[in-house]
């Protein structure tokens, strides 16, 4: 599966400010892989901001369409108005691996709750429209055993595939090769082979 994400490092965040009716909203996204990257935003927020009157939430940590490592947070503002429209912004934009909090500080006007709705989500897509991003593979290991003459060939027959090598291991009969191979494409490694005159050994690397 390929999709996009977040182009942003570790802790790394994009901010992007709407104001309605005196009303701040301060969007932050980042790239969330795990759950835990995205509490490391949330943590940051409250942090930052604590005199903020609402730190709302929500991520997908995982590919698009990901239904189990999910979340979303009103944080106090009525149910249904923040974290939900704050997560549908998520879905829509088609990305993976996206975590976002919207600091608000009151301005003294209440919005309702449509109101408040329409302006959380508008918070996260006008962030969302110059975020950027980057492509994910979703990839299987596999081991590729060579030996020592047939190692150049087999890592550029890789090379070709846009399959890096991960990693190599040696020992007395040649080299093993760890290979992140993209899931979307077939595991078909028939070239390979009579490039090698069957020369190789391949297994995958996760059963």
């Amino acid at each position: 599966m390929r999709y996009r994400a977040p182009d942003l490092a570790p802790d790394a965040r994009f901010e992007h400010e709407v104001v309605v009716e005196k009303s701040r909203f301060i969007a932050w996204l980042c790239h969330a892989p795990t759950a835990l990257a995205f509490d490391s935003l949330l943590k940051a927020a409250r942090a930052e901001h604590p005199a903020a009157s609402h730190h709302c939430s929500a991520f997908i940590a995982g590919p698009p369409g990901e239904q189990t490592h999910i979340g979303f947070s009103d944080d106090g503002e009525p149910g249904g108005t923040a974290g939900r429209p704050m997560y549908q912004a998520l879905t829509g934009s088609g990305l993976g691996e996206t975590g976002c909090v919207v600091i608000r500080y009151f301005g003294g006007t209440k919005l309702g709750t449509g109101g408040l709705a329409r302006t959380y989500a508008l918070a996260v897509n006008k962030a969302l429209e110059t975020l950027p991003t980057r492509e994910i593979v979703e990839r299987t290991p596999y081991r590729v055993k060579v030996d020592f003459a047939s190692e150049a060939q087999a890592r550029a027959w890789f090379d070709e595939q846009s399959a890096p090598v991960a990693n190599a291991d040696y020992d007395g009969q040649g080299v093993t090769l760890t290979v992140e191979w993209p899931t979307d494409e077939p595991a078909d490694f028939t070239a390979l082979e009579s490039r090698l005159k069957g020369a190789l050994e391949i297994r995958r690397a996760d059963t």
